[in-house]
């Protein structure tokens, strides 16, 4: 893992707790748990992270629900940990997904959970969200989504909006 991602996120998780409520524990939890997955991949540390980047993905999902901040921005860095969750080849080096960062089955359950959120999107808004995606990928997402039967389309062309299917 590249140590200067893993400081970006850190810090954006660090700018984006500044705007919890200032006594909020959630706040400096997050912010614990971020400085411990630094330091422990930093180090090159044979411990397990998988139980920390869990519990830091659910303080994601707390924090989401108290609108202090956009959950859209909360959704992009909750993207960026789940890299650091990648599986690794025994000699440590990161099993290629496909073109691009985010595995699609993550990139597929981010997508669904905007949709939960927004009611309703248009490509351009996820490319917004996934900016290292290309749109024509976010389109296939869409149609795998669609062929699954967890989406519908509605409209056309520049007017085209997917949501979650209601049955």
């Amino acid at each position: 893992m590249d140590k200067s991602f893993l400081i970006q996120i850190t810090n954006e998780l660090y700018r984006l707790t500044l705007l919890f409520p200032k006594k909020e524990p959630l706040r400096y939890k997050m912010r614990e748990l971020a400085d411990d997955i630094l330091a422990k991949l930093v180090e090159n540390s044979s411990r397990p992270l998988f139980a920390e980047l869990e519990v830091l993905d659910g303080f994601f999902e707390v924090a989401k629900n108290q609108n202090w901040v956009s959950p859209s921005e909360i959704l992009k860095l909750q993207l960026d940990y789940s890299k650091v969750k990648l599986p690794t080849s025994p000699v440590g080096e990161q099993i290629p997904q496909n073109n691009n960062n985010t595995p699609p089955d993550a990139r597929h359950q981010k997508i669904l959970e905007v949709l939960k959120e927004k009611g309703k999107a248009q490509v351009w808004e996820l490319k917004k969200i996934f900016p290292e995606i290309t749109k024509r990928t976010l389109r296939r997402d869409f149609g795998h989504l669609l062929k699954r039967g967890a989406i519908e389309r509605l409209g056309e062309r520049n007017e085209t909006f997917y949501q979650i299917k209601h049955l």
